[in-house]
């Protein structure tokens, strides 16, 4: 990102063209795209209390990781994302996921068949949506929705003090870069982060097979072994800390194991299950062609599963 910005704010860019500027920046909005996702990465290792035994390391690790440098509020996050793993492929409890029964399309709610209508254009800001609109889960700026009903109000207090950081984070570089400069070196990778974030959530917890669970049917093992591992290749998987390739067990210890330790821990999870016969319980799918794939499935798919899929019994 500072590299980015000094290309910007530099007297050859500036004396190119419009076209030439977007050509010369988007190679490197992308390669700072990559980076800022990598660092949510860590963020998201502090959300679950792994990064240190103590909650306040953890806290300021968030807050510098998530609500700074990725302009994501960290404690409404990490609360909406700890509801996530403790309903992972429950089809109403589930958080960060909505999920339909495809064939009750037709009688969804008008907004609701908008939305599946112009998929296509939505994967850039789904993630925007998401903190800003509260869709599916409640707003992570504006506090309202499912996820804050019944908390108390030192508990939104506590989670202002990460908007109050993100929103002041955001205005001083604005203020300080000016609209255009901020817009090209901080927003435009700012939505190639929300990108890579949104595939790996979407492709992790989707696959032909995939289960939903009820409150009659749903125990937590069952929605862990309902999410995926996708390789998407040996740098990427590591630079990501492991969060595609490791995902079941992550799922399975998310406060437990953090990111350093899920290569080798799915090593031993595979194996055990494999010596228990159970090894048909673990998803595996190699995806080189991630951006691709999320594009096809979201366009095939979107947020629909068939009644068939949905275990009630």
């Amino acid at each position: 990102v500072g590299f980015l910005d000094a290309v910007v704010t530099s007297d050859i860019y500036h004396s190119l063209p419009l076209a030439g500027q977007a050509l010369c920046v988007a190679p490197l909005q992308v390669l700072a795209g990559f980076a800022m996702w990598c660092m949510w990465c860590i963020g998201h290792d502090a959300g679950h209390s792994t990064v240190s035994k103590n909650k306040w390391i953890n806290r300021v690790v968030g807050e510098i990781s998530h609500s700074m440098f990725c302009l994501t509020p960290f404690r409404p996050w990490q609360r909406s994302h700890r509801k996530h793993h403790l309903g992972h492929n429950h089809l109403t409890r589930d958080y960060s996921h909505q999920w339909f029964i495809k064939e009750e399309r037709d009688s969804l709610h008008p907004l609701i068949k908008a939305s599946h209508a112009t998929r296509n254009f939505q994967l850039p800001i789904l993630y925007l949506v998401y903190l800003l609109a509260g869709v599916p889960d409640g707003g992570h700026v504006f506090f309202y929705g499912r996820m804050w009903e019944g908390d108390s109000l030192s508990e939104k207090l506590n989670s202002a003090i990460s908007v109050a950081v993100s929103m002041t984070f955001a205005g001083t570089l604005w203020a300080t870069m000016g609209t255009a400069d901020f817009a090209v070196v901080c927003m435009v990778p700012w939505l190639v982060m929300s990108f890579w974030l949104f595939m790996v959530t979407y492709l992790q917890h989707h696959s032909d097979d995939g289960k939903l669970y009820t409150d009659d049917t749903f125990t937590f093992e069952r929605g862990a072994f309902e999410t995926v591992d996708r390789n998407y290749g040996t740098w990427i998987n590591r630079m990501s800390h492991h969060m595609m390739d490791g995902h079941v067990m992550h799922h399975l210890f998310f406060e437990r194991v953090p990111h350093y330790r899920l290569e080798k821990a799915t090593e031993a999870l595979v194996k055990g299950m494999e010596e228990r016969n159970q090894g048909h319980l673990y998803k595996f799918i190699d995806t080189p062609d991630f951006t691709q794939e999320v594009i096809k499935q979201f366009n095939d798919n979107w947020f629909f599963i068939s009644e068939e899929q949905v275990v009630r019994k």
